[in-house]
């Protein structure tokens, strides 16, 4: 399969990097503390920023600041545990510059935290929650980094795992590929287990060699 595309739009957590342990583990202890169901907690956040997801689950509004600025700082530090996707490495290196964006839900430390973690490059455009009004499934994050790119979305591949991030992308009027295990969850049209096998040349996504998990 091959996707001519102009530009390639990444989400970071379960696309290029696996924060899973440090995600569970932060917001685990963030949940704890004021009495929530962790397990309901962990299996809401993916996708989403922290400020949305806080201002789901902490009913006073005037509560709200701290506990988001809590949960940010538990997340930085969990961010050591992060390691990098299979594919992630040989796929970023290859890649021309200007070519490619990260548009993550996390904030700006946290996301370059994850990256630097994984041992990955920092991309020439980096979209992250303190950049956006609008987190996913809103198709902001998506558009400012196509523009940042200085190509129209239509013209970009987003490869995302969360069904909100596919529902960005769609939104943004990028062609959508899903990533790993939880992209099946996604209307994506095609899902790849991982990165590896993924090449870009002359505008042109190859899947020929991925691993396929549906298309």
């Amino acid at each position: 399969m091959k996707i001519p595309c102009e530009g390639l739009l990444f989400d970071n957590d379960g696309v290029l990097v696996d924060s899973d342990l440090g995600v569970d583990q932060a917001w685990s202890r963030w949940a704890r503390a004021r009495g929530l169901d962790a397990g309901r907690v962990t299996e809401t956040v993916h996708g989403r920023r922290s400020a949305d997801t806080v201002a789901l689950l902490v009913t006073d509004p005037g509560e709200r600041p701290a506990a988001l600025a809590e949960i940010d700082r538990l997340e930085i530090e969990a961010a050591a545990t992060t390691t990098a996707l299979p594919g992630a490495l040989d796929l970023l290196t290859g890649l021309p510059p200007g070519s490619w964006a990260v548009v993550t839900s996390g904030v700006t430390g946290l996301a370059r935290a994850r990256l630097a973690a994984a041992g990955l490059p920092l991309p020439p455009v980096l979209v992250t929650a303190d950049d956006v009004d609008r987190g996913k499934p809103a198709p902001d994050g998506y558009l400012a980094a196509a523009g940042k790119l200085g190509v129209d979305p239509a013209r970009t591949v987003v490869l995302e795992d969360s069904a909100a991030g596919a529902t960005a992308g769609k939104a943004a009027g990028a062609y959508v590929v899903g990533v790993g295990p939880r992209g099946l969850d996604t209307d994506a049209p095609v899902v790849v287990r991982d990165l590896r096998g993924l090449t870009w040349r002359a505008g042109v996504l190859d899947l020929g060699a991925a691993d396929l998990l549906r298309s």
